[in-house]
């Protein structure tokens, strides 16, 4: 077996360049999205356009960070039946899960939690800012544990 030993950084650097690595599209691939919310319309569980390329964002950043799970926060306003409102904010979370999903995320690494209008993010009369979903990532062991 014979093992070559390449001790010149500039010398690997120009054969990855070489070869098509480009470091600064790896770089921007692996920071995690700064987006982590993400509001709906009344009565509504889809995403926007604009939202979907967030959320591919997020399924990237997942894919390459095989030790972060994701915990999907879905929420509702106060507006009708509490009932109603946890199977909204449900529609809401899963919806978001699929999507992580279908763009490579293994279904294991997803925590779905959804809380109607239990927890709203601002006073319950804005109702607009409470329609929300809200992405939290935790570590491999956070997520075994819950």
């Amino acid at each position: 077996m014979t093992v070559l030993v390449l001790d010149n950084p500039e010398l690997i650097a120009k054969a990855a360049v070489a070869a098509g690595f480009n470091p600064a599209t790896l770089e921007a691939a692996s920071k995690k999205p700064h987006r982590m919310k993400f509001h709906y319309g009344f009565n509504k569980h889809s995403l926007n356009d604009d939202d979907l390329v967030f959320m591919r964002k997020h399924a990237t950043y997942l894919k390459q960070s095989p030790s972060v799970s994701v915990r999907i926060h879905g929420h509702s306003d106060n507006f009708g039946s509490e009932d109603y409102n946890r199977f909204l904010s449900r529609l809401r979370a899963n919806a978001v899960a699929r999507i992580l999903m279908q763009e490579g995320v293994a279904e294991s690494r997803i925590l779905v939690s959804h809380w109607g209008s239990a927890r709203p993010l601002a006073t319950p009369e804005d109702r607009a800012a409470n329609r929300r979903v809200e992405l939290e990532y935790l570590t491999l062991d956070v997520a075994r544990a819950l």
